[in-house]
């Protein structure tokens, strides 16, 4: 008995240490900061979220960025008039939290008057890394 009871309790570090990075709601709050982020070129957000092994797959593999590539590519003028998300579920396992949803995004065209809309099916990886909630992979699929 007691070592049933030894061993109940050597394994409540690894359940206590197995739960999400952040609730639920607050990851998709969280979420949503990042495609605002995304939207303006919030390079110092960015910083702060990206895991440092960050990947966003883009539509069938079109193109892959890595968290430096990312973040040089928002250090440049940003064109997109809105990015909002809709349809967001989470999956949790552990400590990862899978996000899956559907972000529509406006960018402006080269005139700066009018714009085009995209809808993408995405999935976005959160994971714990030392103790903080960072987004590990993204990807993205347009939905014409």
């Amino acid at each position: 008995m007691k070592t049933l009871l030894f061993s109940l309790a050597a394994t409540l570090p690894l359940a206590v240490s197995a739960a999400p990075c952040l609730p639920v709601d607050a990851l998709i709050a969280r979420d949503a900061q990042y495609e605002e982020a995304l939207r303006v070129g919030d390079v110092a957000f960015l910083q702060t979220l990206l895991a440092d092994d960050y990947v966003w797959v883009h539509t069938l593999g079109s193109q892959i960025e890595t968290r430096a590539s990312l973040l040089a590519r928002l250090a440049r003028p940003v064109v997109y008039k809105s990015r909002v998300t809709s349809d967001v579920h989470a999956h949790v396992q552990g400590d990862t939290v899978v996000l899956r949803g559907v972000s529509t995004t406006e960018q402006w065209n080269a005139d700066g008057q009018t714009w085009r809309s995209n809808r993408y099916q995405f999935m976005r990886t959160y994971v714990t890394v030392a103790g903080e909630c960072r987004l590990l992979s993204v990807q993205t699929m347009n939905l014409k």
